[in-house]
């Protein structure tokens, strides 16, 4: 894990409220990324700051075995223009732990990832957790996605 600063930034995209219970999240998630690629959201999003897809996890009701919002959308510039069906979100940043995830997204590279990282003992903060889809992450069967986790100061 790489301990990074997050500078504040603003996100337009779709929501779905979910759970790590009971597998809910890997339906409601993988549902939410069906609708983001075929309705080509990423493309009528306005004001990007660039092609990345953020997926974002927050708003949790406590911590991840709580339900909490996802956001699949982009870095935008201002949210001043928020498309019909989106939602705009702005994030404080802060400190955050880097993890990047090599390999197969088709077989679970990022709930892999996502499990080793509830099992370490990590100083988490419960705001805002997120992936970032970048060009690296355009071959879906040899990606890499950094996931960076909210951590206090002091992790």
């Amino acid at each position: 894990m790489q301990k990074v600063k997050i500078e504040a930034f603003h996100v337009i995209g779709i929501t779905v409220r979910t759970t790590n219970e009971n597998g809910q999240s890997a339906q409601d998630i993988g549902q939410l990324w069906e609708k983001f690629m075929a309705e080509k959201i990423a493309d009528k999003i306005p004001n990007k700051l660039d092609q990345n897809v953020l997926s974002i996890y927050t708003n949790y009701q406590g911590d991840h075995t709580a339900p909490y919002d996802t956001i699949l959308g982009c870095r935008v510039s201002t949210i001043d223009q928020i498309p019909e069906g989106m939602i705009a979100q702005s994030f404080e940043g802060g400190n955050y732990g880097k993890f990047t995830a090599k390999g197969d997204l088709t077989k679970g590279l990022i709930y892999g990832t996502w499990t080793e990282i509830w099992e370490q003992n990590l100083d988490r903060v419960f705001t805002a957790d997120f992936e970032i889809y970048g060009e690296k992450a355009h071959d879906p069967q040899n990606a890499e996605v950094d996931v960076m986790v909210a951590i206090k100061n002091n992790s």
